[in-house]
């Protein structure tokens, strides 16, 4: 099997797997996949969940939130409007991160965050004291050797819907309508796996 045969694969079981769960729309299922794909459609955070999120990660006016496949900005956007955080929203799609900018403007807060149109494989998060998530079971395993590597000690995670595989088990859950909302801290022991 080539690569993009196996890419295909991977995201149409991965979509399947989301929507059987239903967290997916299924009509994402009937969209081809192409070699332009994105790693994880786009399907919105319910705002009930994104503040259970920002409470469960104490987020504070010290802190600095990074969103990794941000979407239309809401868990960046409500981190500094109701926290005073300052925040950075990450997304491959050019269209979201328009959307994103537009939606910070209206809320007033504009100057406390920031949009990128980016790879979350290839951004930096050390500045973050908070990372948010709404990605695929594959993408946070993928992503969680490069958290412990850069984010520092203390740092937190939050993801909604999935965890990061049974080798970092959730230091709690919590449930909103039946979504499950998963938090990690970053511990000196990830720094030292990070560096074998």
């Amino acid at each position: 099997m080539d690569l993009l045969s196996r890419r295909r694969t991977l995201l149409t079981i991965g979509a399947a797997g989301a929507a059987g769960a239903g967290l997916l729309p299924l009509r994402l299922l009937a969209q081809p996949v192409t070699a332009s794909a994105r790693d994880v459609p786009y399907v919105p955070t319910p705002q009930d969940v994104v503040e259970r999120m920002l409470q469960m990660a104490k987020v504070g006016k010290n802190d600095v939130l990074f969103d990794l496949g941000c979407g239309d900005g809401r868990i960046v956007i409500t981190a500094a409007k109701q926290h005073g955080a300052r925040g950075t929203g990450i997304d491959l799609d050019p269209e979201r991160i328009g959307e994103a900018r537009r939606n910070a403007q209206q809320a007033g807060v504009g100057s406390r965050v920031n949009f990128k149109v980016a790879d979350l494989f290839d951004t930096d998060v050390s500045a973050a004291s908070v990372v948010t998530l709404y990605l695929l079971p594959n993408v946070n395993t993928r992503l969680r050797p490069r958290l412990w590597q850069q984010l520092k000690v203390g740092s937190r995670i939050v993801s909604h819907a999935f965890d990061m595989g049974p080798e970092w088990p959730p230091e709690k859950t919590d449930q909103v309508d039946g979504r499950t909302i998963y938090y990690w801290t970053i511990k000196e022991a990830h720094k030292r796996a990070s560096k074998a």
